[in-house]
């Protein structure tokens, strides 16, 4: 037989081979990724009458929201809008709140389900990304693998328009689109935090020694301390900042599960913890455990000192790493994750108290019952980053630079943590913690989920977008992942409707959706005076704005003066029943009260706001508190007025939000 005809024979033979074990999917929209972002993009798309699938490469949905991560981290409330607040809103109903923001993993993991039921939309889990095929700039199809079953057939999945939602960023990292990893130079983006830092928080203390035995260098360093030296401070590097989990406890003996000596257990792991408390001595484990308090007895344990559950340095390979290496960097922050809690509570070197203190704790049985009551989700702080359409940096967190192309914001704190634990001058040091406070909210641009036009015209990247890596530490949280998403699902839509690549997007026309559309389902929108809108405000003398706290850029209080007054003017367009709620901000020397006048366009209603009414709980900059249900008729006719009329302290003047009762259209 001729060889050419063999060769023809083999590879239809091949071909047919594979095509029978494989299975395609035709949609509109695949979704690679599915953390909180990942939910919220395809219960969006899926409301916009698009045929959605989220690829889950685990079995449990909603990333870090749903894997320890319940003490959300936020900066300031008022950037959180859409879906990503009624997240938070369910959240509250749950646990009979208006809105919540500390819950338990498997409250968070029941409204993700639950957006998956009323959106209608697919999921399929246990499947990874194997393979991307593009045509010129085009994704055309994708090809997954089960990393239960090698053997299993290939699901291929061809979309339409596809978004990674991914923690890493594989999908866009396959699709061949430009991207880097670690930490640039602060010359790159003319920043002043980025790169090596060597800074004083979570930091050791002066004449920590790093070698086994004091004083002798030829015994070695201690484990988890590089031999590498300080560069130069400011210079880029490809290192990582520390990935942890953020674990869930439980004290309520009737639901705690003893934590036991784990797997490849190695006490050598936490010798710098007993000298760190040896130089620095702590009255309970918050000297170096960050245990904020969930509701029914549990925690949301983060990392908290320069020695504790950040595992630091051992992360590099993990972005770009294959699926196995990313398993065994996982399983070895499990067992140093576990370790630590057990060295806590049973290494007789540990101070008693502490060791009485941890043997109250244990694994939570109604949690992560398919994982041995322990989150399979590791806290990925940041892995890939594109290098796509525009670069958010520095300047953009300090509002030194604003876009205009604005799809959501953000309000954290420039976030990052160490990156490496080395030796200066002798003594043990982390290097990368960076902590830039006073952000305030700044607007996120649609170029900077888009790739370049020249890479991919069919893929958004709302998780792991284009920023520095010090404008990622602000931008890198949860409820941002979650608005974000929502504007990369509309604007998909969008794209798919007009025939046109992401990066033709009319933007304006995805701004408007997502102003007039905020829950994907055509309700009426809550209404929003904040004090800073000039056109539905109407004050007296006797304000002060302020600018660090509260809900949006700024918050009024008064200056003692008499008669400060500031009305709240809505613009009603759908009339009806609406709940009303008026935002407290945290300040010191509040008044015991706050007068309030309520005009529903035919009388004058007098409400009291009390002091003990306001609960702030976690990372949060005040809370609304209700004002009551009351009709109100279309048009500009009512208000909610403030005044400082009989106060015996400081008095805030900062928001009011409209809820309609009930979609009106």
């Amino acid at each position: 037989m001729n060889k050419n005809i063999l060769l023809l024979y083999l590879f239809l033979f091949n071909f047919i081979h594979v095509q029978s074990q494989s299975r395609r999917t035709e949609i509109d929209v695949c979704i690679y990724g599915g953390t909180s972002a990942g939910v919220i993009a395809a219960y969006t798309a899926s409301k916009l009458n698009k045929t959605v699938l989220l690829v889950e490469p685990g079995n449990r949905l909603g990333g870090l929201s749903t894997g320890g991560l319940g003490y959300t981290d936020i900066g300031n409330k008022y950037v959180v809008t859409g879906l990503a607040r009624d997240f938070y809103r369910r959240i509250g109903q749950y646990y009979d709140k208006f809105e919540q923001w500390t819950f338990e993993p498997k409250v968070a993991e029941s409204i993700f389900l639950d957006y998956v039921r009323r959106g209608g939309f697919k999921v399929l889990y246990e499947h990874r990304l194997k393979g991307v095929v593009k045509t010129g700039t085009t994704i055309t199809s994708i090809e997954l693998e089960s990393p239960l079953d090698p053997l299993a057939e290939r699901q291929i999945i061809k979309a339409k328009q596809f978004i990674d939602c991914s923690y890493e960023g594989d999908l866009m990292a396959k699709a061949d689109v430009s991207y880097t990893t670690g930490r640039e130079g602060n010359t790159v983006y003319h920043e002043t935090v980025n790169g090596v830092q060597l800074k004083d928080q979570h930091q050791f203390p002066d004449n920590i020694d790093p070698y086994k035995i004091p004083g002798k260098p030829e015994s070695g360093l201690l484990w988890g301390i590089s031999p590498e030296r300080l560069a130069n401070i400011g210079s880029g590097d490809k290192k990582i900042q520390a990935y942890n989990f953020r674990i869930c406890l439980t004290n309520d003996p009737q639901n705690r599960i003893e934590i036991t000596r784990p797997t490849n257990y190695d006490s050598t792991h936490y010798a710098l913890l007993l000298r760190y408390l040896a130089a620095k001595p702590s009255k309970d484990l918050w000297g170096f455990l960050k245990m904020d308090t969930m509701p029914n007895h549990k925690t949301d344990i983060n990392n908290n000192g320069p020695f504790s559950t950040d595992m630091i340095g051992m992360n590099y390979a993990y972005p770009d790493g294959d699926y196995a290496t990313r398993d065994s960097i996982i399983k070895k922050h499990e067992d140093y994750n576990k370790g630590l809690l057990y060295f806590i509570g049973h290494d007789t070197r540990m101070p008693e108290h502490l060791r009485n203190q941890m043997l109250q704790w244990g694994y939570p049985k109604d949690e992560y019952l398919n994982n041995n009551h322990w989150t399979p989700q590791l806290y990925v702080r940041e892995a890939r980053r594109m290098l796509g359409a525009y670069i958010m940096t520095q300047a953009n967190c300090q509002g030194k630079e604003v876009v205009a192309d604005e799809i959501g914001k953000a309000a954290y704190t420039m976030d990052s943590h160490n990156a490496e634990r080395i030796i200066v001058n002798g003594m043990v040091k982390n290097e990368g913690d960076v902590q830039l406070k006073g952000i305030s909210p700044y607007p996120i641009a649609y170029r900077s989920i888009t790739p370049k036009n020249e890479e991919c015209t069919n893929l958004l990247v709302p998780v792991c977008l284009s920023a520095s890596h010090m404008a990622y530490g602000s931008i890198r949280m949860e409820p941002v992942f979650m608005v974000l998403a929502q504007s990369a699902a509309i604007a998909t839509c969008q794209a798919i409707d007009k025939k046109t690549s992401v990066q033709q997007v009319d933007i304006k026309q995805l701004q408007t959706e997502l102003k007039n559309n905020p829950l994907a389902d055509h309700s009426s929108p809550e209404i929003l005076v904040d004090n800073d809108d000039q056109d539905h405000i109407i004050k007296t003398n006797g304000w002060k704005r302020e600018t660090n706290g509260g809900y949006g850029p700024s918050f009024l209080v008064d200056t003692l003066s008499s008669n400060a007054q500031i009305k709240f003017i809505p613009t009603i367009q759908y009339p009806g029943k609406y709940q009303i709620y008026i935002y407290c901000p945290k300040v010191q020397h509040s008044s015991s009260i706050i007068n309030i006048q309520i005009y529903d366009g035919k009388k004058v209603i007098q409400k009291q706001i009390h002091k003990n009414d306001i609960q702030v709980i976690g990372q949060t900059s005040g809370e609304w508190v209700s004002l009551g249900i009351n009709h109100f008729p279309s048009g500009k006719k009512t208000y909610v007025q403030v005044s400082n009329e009989g106060a015996d302290g400081i008095v805030v003047a900062d928001a009011v939000l409209w809820v309609p009762l009930r979609p009106t259209k």
